[in-house]
């Protein structure tokens, strides 16, 4: 199968999470394996002979030393191994590695009074500078150890580096010196890419200088299972996954069996009896949960960044140590095999990572969520070398699938070597047979988000509450996050991957994100003091109930940060469309509310034809209307929406320039100042000054057509039965489905609950299906009254007790459920 362009073939150097590496302008991005870093290294030091390198050292231990085969296949996981440097499918990775390294050797400096290897990373003994050169010197000697790249061989190259090893060391980097500034160039960025180093350069080394460096990465990395910087902190989730393959390179390295054995361990917690395992569900805290969720810093949706960054890191341990003593055989593997389906194939479409699920990621120029998805999707190849048959099989089928849908930011340009070899070998596979998209419906209760997935477009929702976060941001990072957690709605076109990777991030208006409700006052920066921080809102509910594995209602309480703005907000996914209410809506600071219901990214060129009502509206920028009596919007390519209650609609198009460094000043992620002009269409309601108990409705309908949106706006197939303060609610008759989210007791069409809860019935010939969700945690028992008779039940959960009759009563124990969705059966 030919993946693309002309040339030579490419490895690729790995990636640190917080760093995914931009190899030349070529937009080649994310590294193909590689990530976890860091730890303890004993030595192989005494006695060692002046001059010798650290192979000479290790002289003697038989063709078939284990050390020296596990450290040959790390090699490998950083170089892709042996290939053919003419063949052309790896040529866009080959010379995006040359390229950026040949520029990176061609202005290091070597002159005996430097303060950095590079003017742009001074002073080196600063923690953001070493750790940033030592990721530099890594793509150096990834570029020097890859056949077909410039550098490949080259002895002055080799002695470049060591010298500039050297210099880190002395200057940066070295046991002698205390933590300052942030902890992870310490205990992970800058010990993960030394090692990554060391690694390559092995054969040239001098096992005094190795010994140096193991001694340092000891000193910051001891183990996988604590924070240097703060002992009593159990290192969790991707920061663990991290520091275990660090660990594990520096045991190699130093030669030492328990430094090894410490990290596989680490893996799954020894130390601690498995708290903090990474093979294990949690149910608060960091870590994946059964329902599929994943959360780091405790409080934040991360399975776009950390999560993928823990399944690389611990893939790629498991595949090193793989037929070993040290093998990794922890039977709760398969938490990590499961995660896969559960937690990762939902939010990647065609490849590419939902926003909703990067957090502060999102500001981050080079790690776009085409980037991101392809690193996860890389990971999950690499998993799958080492997984059971029946796992590997599925995942290989899934990622075939992506990656020959997506043509718009192919596979090719964002990976190195060792994920395009994995990825090559299964398009060659005529036995493996491309999965369709996924499709269906997922709440994903204990990370407050939800996706919803037809065959021709996703979306996804980020909601938060006093559980979640609404955003992360610090490090200089994720500046205007402001409403990223408040009911942000991406709505995903097959046809158009990129509308939320083309330059959103820096050109959308970010007072006007699609699906929030906000009050417009003036922001200031987030994040720009160091760590990272979080806003938890005072809300409970946030999340929904899914029914049937394809429809689903969810709702959130908008309490908004800084205002006192206050809204009920209600999604509903009924088939082909997004049903979204708001009640409620009160504030009485004087400024004035909006609700956003679109603000599409056109790109930079595009003047898609915008229709209201079956009028077309001009396409210049700048054109502006209010459209109080509107019924229907239609926007050519993306889709309808339709306003069954009318409104204070307003409609704009704009040409709108930021810039990344805007969004993110980080040491290591801090975007650019050059300017990036996005056009944009949007729709909101102008809710006034102050508005008291106001409320909205809308329904998008991706990918329709203009005369499928003007027929849907007449015929109404989904009915909005209430929207207030106490219930919001809407009815599919074709269906036979009710869908309603009570924020207190109340009824709605016939369906009775005496308290809080989301709802979904739906009624057909064969039976009626239920399915109940307490998004607030509040209720402890519901007593939910049926509008029609229930002779008997089919099933039903261990925790729904029916009582059958002419109206039908379930009592549903909801304490305890952690908003999950409570399902029953009857007839």
């Amino acid at each position: 199968m030919d993946l693309t362009p002309p040339r030579a073939l490419t490895r690729r150097p790995s990636f640190s999470r917080r760093q995914t590496l931009t190899l030349a302008g070529a937009g080649a991005g994310a590294a193909a394996l590689a990530l976890p870093f860091a730890q303890n290294a004993a030595a192989a030091t005494a006695d060692t002979p002046a001059g010798a390198t650290a192979r000479d050292t290790a002289a003697g231990t038989g063709a078939d030393d284990p050390y020296d085969t596990l450290l040959a296949r790390a090699e490998q996981q950083l170089t892709g191994g042996d290939f053919d440097p003419e063949d052309a499918d790896f040529a866009t990775a080959l010379t995006a590695l040359d390229t950026q390294a040949a520029a990176w050797w061609q202005s290091i400096d070597t002159a005996a009074g430097r303060k950095a290897l590079w003017p742009d990373l001074a002073p080196a003994s600063d923690p953001g500078m070493f750790g940033q050169s030592y990721t530099r010197l890594r793509t150096l000697a990834t570029a020097w150890a890859t056949p077909g790249t410039s550098l490949s061989a080259d002895t002055s190259v080799r002695d470049g580096l060591l010298d500039a090893l050297r210099f880190l060391h002395s200057t940066g980097y070295n046991a002698s010196r205390p933590e300052t500034g942030n902890w992870w160039f310490w205990e992970i960025g800058a010990p993960r890419a030394l090692m990554d180093t060391c690694v390559l350069l092995r054969s040239a080394l001098p096992a005094e200088d190795l010994a140096d460096y193991l001694a340092t990465v000891a000193k910051f990395v001891p183990d996988p299972d604590r924070r240097t910087n703060s002992p009593t902190l159990a290192e969790t989730g991707a920061n663990r996954a991290d520091k275990a393959v660090i660990v594990a390179l520096r045991g190699l390295l130093a030669r030492d069996p328990d430094v090894v054995a410490l990290a596989r361990d680490g893996l799954s917690d020894i130390r601690d009896g498995g708290r903090n395992s990474l093979f294990r569900y949690v149910t608060s805290g960091d870590g994946f949960y059964a329902d599929g969720s994943f959360v780091q810093h405790s409080y934040v949706a991360y399975t776009g960044t950390y999560g993928s960054v823990l399944l690389g890191s611990v893939g790629q341990l498991i595949a090193l140590l793989a037929d070993t003593t040290w093998a990794v055989k922890d039977p709760a593997v398969t938490v990590l095999y499961d995660a896969v389906d559960r937690s990762f194939a939902p939010v990647l479409l065609d490849g590419l990572m939902m926003d909703a699920l990067r957090g502060r990621a999102v500001s981050r120029e080079r790690a776009r969520d085409h980037t991101d998805g392809a690193v996860t999707v890389s990971y999950i190849l690499q998993l799958a070398d080492g997984a059971p048959q029946s796992y590997a099989d599925r995942w290989r089928a899934t990622a075939k699938g992506w990656i020959l849908r997506n043509q718009e930011t192919p596979y090719r340009t964002l990976v190195g070597l060792p994920a395009l070899a994995r990825a090559k070998a299964v398009l060659d596979d005529p036995a493996v047979r491309p999965a369709e998209r996924l499709t269906g419906h997922f709440a994903f209760a204990d990370m407050d988000r939800v996706v919803h997935r037809r065959p021709g477009w996703a979306c996804a929702l980020s909601l938060s509450s006093k559980r979640i976060a609404a955003y992360e941001a610090g490090n200089g990072e994720n500046l205007h996050g402001w409403y990223t957690g408040d009911g942000m709605t991406y709505l995903y076109d097959g046809d158009d991957l990129d509308a939320f990777g083309d330059g959103f991030w820096p050109t959308v208006d970010p007072y006007r994100l699609p699906g929030t409700t906000v009050d417009t006052r003036a922001r200031a920066d987030l994040g720009t003091d160091g760590g990272t921080s979080t806003l938890r809102p005072k809300n409970a509910v946030a999340g929904g109930t899914v029914l049937d594995e394809r429809y689903g209602a969810a709702a959130m309480e908008l309490m908004a940060d800084g205002s006192t703005l206050r809204a009920k907000k209600a999604w509903f996914f009924v088939d082909n469309a997004v049903v979204a209410l708001g009640a409620g809506i009160t504030a009485s600071d004087g400024r004035t509310i909006e609700t956003v219901v679109e603000n599409r990214n056109l790109h930079a060129e595009s003047a898609p034809v915008l229709t209201v009502d079956g009028h077309r509206q001009p396409t210049g920028s700048g054109w502006s209307a209010a459209l109080p009596g509107a019924r229907w919007a239609h926007l050519e390519g993306t889709g309808g929406y339709v306003f069954p209650s009318g409104g204070p609609l307003r409609a704009l198009r704009e040409e709108r320039t930021g810039t990344w460094r805007a969004l993110n000043t980080g040491a290591d992620t801090g975007g650019s100042t050059t300017p990036v002009t996005r056009r944009y269409a949007t729709l909101w309601f102008d809710h006034g000054p102050s508005p008291t108990s106001a409320s909205y409705a809308y329904v998008l309908l991706p990918g329709a057509s203009a005369a499928a949106t003007g027929a849907w706006s007449r015929s109404r197939p989904v009915r909005i039965i209430a929207n207030d303060a106490t219930v919001q609610a809407v009815e599919s008759p074709r269906l036979g489905l009710l869908a309603a989210h009570f924020w207190a007791a109340g009824s709605a069409d016939g369906l009775l609950a005496d308290g809080p809860c989301t709802v979904l019935v739906r009624r057909r010939h064969e039976g009626i299906t239920v399915a109940v969700a307490d998004p607030g945690r509040t209720t402890a028992t519901l007593t939910l009254q049926l509008p029609f008779p229930v002779s008997r039940v089919i099933s039903a959960d261990g925790t729904i007790s029916v009582t059958p009759g002419r109206r039908a009563v379930l009592t549903v124990r909801l304490g305890g459920s952690r908003g999950h969705t409570h399902t029953a059966e009857l007839i």
